[in-house]
C-alpha cells in the first residue's frame, strides 16, 4: 500500500440473528480479519480496513450479509487512527486476581498478567461477554495453577470448582484471552478453537508471548465435534450455541457459555436442559449475560 493512501473502514451492519453466518462469509472476502462492533442489541456492525482497491466489493459483501444486511458505510480513517487504536485497547483488571493489557500497557501488579496483542481485529477482553467468562473462570481455579498465589477453592454457590490440572476446550478463541488464561491457571491441556485463520494464528501467536502451551486448531463448530473436556468455555452467539447443543455428541462435565443477550439465556439454558446440563449460574453485564451448566 502506498503510504501516502487514505486508510478506509468499510462497515456493514448485520442483523444479531444471522451474525455467525454472515461472518463466516466475510472472513473468506477478508482473512486478515473483521472488527466486530455491538451497535444495539438487535444489530452488529463487521469492518474492514484498507486503502482504495483493497477492500472487497459492494457486490461481494451484499452478497456475503444477503437478507442480514441493513446498512454499509466508508469513512477515511484519521492520520492518528494508530495512536487512537492503541488508547482504546485498555486493560482489564478484575481485582487483584487478573489483569488482560495490550503489550503497550504495563502490568498492573495482579497475581495473573496476561498479554493480548489485539492485532486490528481481536480485542483484549473488555467487552462484557469476555468479562463475565473471565470472572467465571477466574472462580473455576482449584489451586496448584501457574498463576501462582494462594486463593480459595470452590466457588460461591459452595460447590468445589474443578482444581488445576483439569482439562479445558476454549470454543471460538479470538485472540486467545479465555484459553491463555485457563492455561495460566493450571488447566492443562487446553485446546483452542476458531473458524477464523486469523484468530488461530492470533492465538498462537499470543501463547508464546505468554510462554503457556495450548493446542491451537481451526474449527468448525457447525459440522465438527469439539474434544472431549472438563471445561468448555464458549464465548460466542446463541445460534451457535443452540445448534451445537444439538450437534455435539457428548457434551462436558461443565459449561461456561457467553456472547448471549440476556433475553436468551432461557432459550439457551432450555436447549442444554435437554440435553442434561443443569444451568448453575446465570451471570449479566448490562444487555449481555453468561450461563454455568454442569452435567
Amino acid at each position: 500500500m502506498d503510504e501516502r493512501s487514505p486508510l478506509l473502514r468499510l462497515a456493514i451492519q448485520v442483523d444479531r440473528d444471522h451474525a455467525e453466518l454472515v461472518l463466516t462469509e466475510l472472513l473468506e472476502l477478508a482473512p486478515g480479519g473483521v472488527e466486530e462492533v455491538d451497535v444495539s442489541a438487535v444489530l452488529i456492525e463487521y469492518a474492514v480496513y484498507g486503502a482504495p482497491g483493497e477492500l472487497p466489493s459492494l457486490p461481494d459483501l451484499e452478497a456475503a450479509a444477503g437478507g442480514a444486511l441493513v446498512h454499509v458505510s466508508t469513512s477515511e480513517v484519521a492520520a492518528d487512527w494508530a495512536q487512537r487504536w492503541r488508547e482504546f485497547h485498555r486493560p482489564l483488571v478484575l481485582g487483584d486476581r487478573l489483569t488482560v493489557r495490550p503489550p503497550w500497557e504495563p502490568a498492573q501488579g495482579t497475581e495473573l498478567d496476561v498479554v493480548i496483542d489485539p492485532g486490528q481485529a481481536f480485542g483484549t477482553g473488555a467487552h462484557a461477554t469476555t468479562r463475565l467468562c473471565l470472572e467465571l473462570l477466574l472462580r473455576e481455579r482449584g489451586g496448584g495453577g501457574r498463576g501462582g498465589g494462594g486463593g480459595r477453592g470452590g466457588d460461591e454457590l459452595g460447590e468445589p470448582a474443578p482444581g488445576a490440572g483439569r482439562s479445558c476446550v476454549d470454543l471460538g478463541c479470538g485472540s486467545g484471552v479465555l484459553a491463555i488464561t485457563a492455561a495460566r491457571l493450571g488447566f492443562a491441556p487446553v485446546i483452542a478453537l476458531d473458524f477464523d485463520p486469523a484468530a488461530v494464528a492470533a492465538t498462537a501467536d499470543n501463547a508464546a508471548v505468554n510462554g503457556v502451551s495450548l493446542d491451537v486448531r481451526r474449527f468448525d463448530l457447525r459440522a465438527e465435534q469439539a474434544p472431549d473436556a472438563d471445561l468448555v468455555v464458549a464465548n460466542v452467539l446463541a445460534a451457535p450455541l443452540l445448534s451445537w447443543a444439538g450437534l455435539q455428541v457428548r457434551l462436558p462435565p461443565r459449561l461456561i457459555l457467553s456472547g448471549l443477550l440476556v433475553a436468551e439465556t432461557d432459550r439457551v439454558a432450555s436447549a442444554y436442559a435437554a440435553r442434561g446440563m443443569t444451568l448453575v449460574e446465570t451471570r449479566a453485564d448490562g444487555d449481555w449475560a453468561a450461563l454455568v451448566l454442569t452435567r
